[in-house]
């Protein structure tokens, strides 16, 4: 079982820069992917970032975050990264990591859907003061 730990969160201002990690532990066996997902109360689970695990660091955005987050991986640590810059007041959530062990469709590279990832975090809350 793998153990996903979030931490980094915190109150920040609009326009603030934050840095969540995520650590993994445990029997990790294989990673094919590590996400971020945010929830906000009364809504959805909303996919952020991914970064596959092995290769290039290949990564995909939603497009509500393209541009001002960044997903890092530091394999050697076990960690991913989010780097989070010009946070609005509606980046405030409770932000999860995920970790995906396989990869589970051909031609499909970058999973985005709660149901496709195998482990996850507890959570970090992030709040944005306007």
């Amino acid at each position: 079982q793998v153990q996903l730990v979030e931490s980094g969160g915190g109150l920040v201002q609009a326009g603030d820069s934050l840095k969540l990690s995520c650590a993994a532990s445990g029997r990790s066996g294989s990673t094919y992917a590590m996400s971020w997902f945010r929830q906000a109360p009364g809504k959805e689970r909303e996919f952020l970032a991914t970064v596959l695990w092995t290769g290039a660091s290949d990564t995909y955005y939603a497009d509500s975050v393209k541009g001002r987050f960044t997903i890092l991986r530091d394999n050697a640590k076990n960690t991913v990264y989010l780097q989070m810059n010009s946070l609005k007041p509606e980046d405030t959530a409770v932000y999860y990591c995920a970790s995906k062990r396989e990869r589970t469709w051909i031609g499909v590279y970058y999973y985005t859907s709660t149901d496709d990832y195998d482990n996850w975090g507890q959570g970090t809350q992030v709040t944005v003061s306007s």
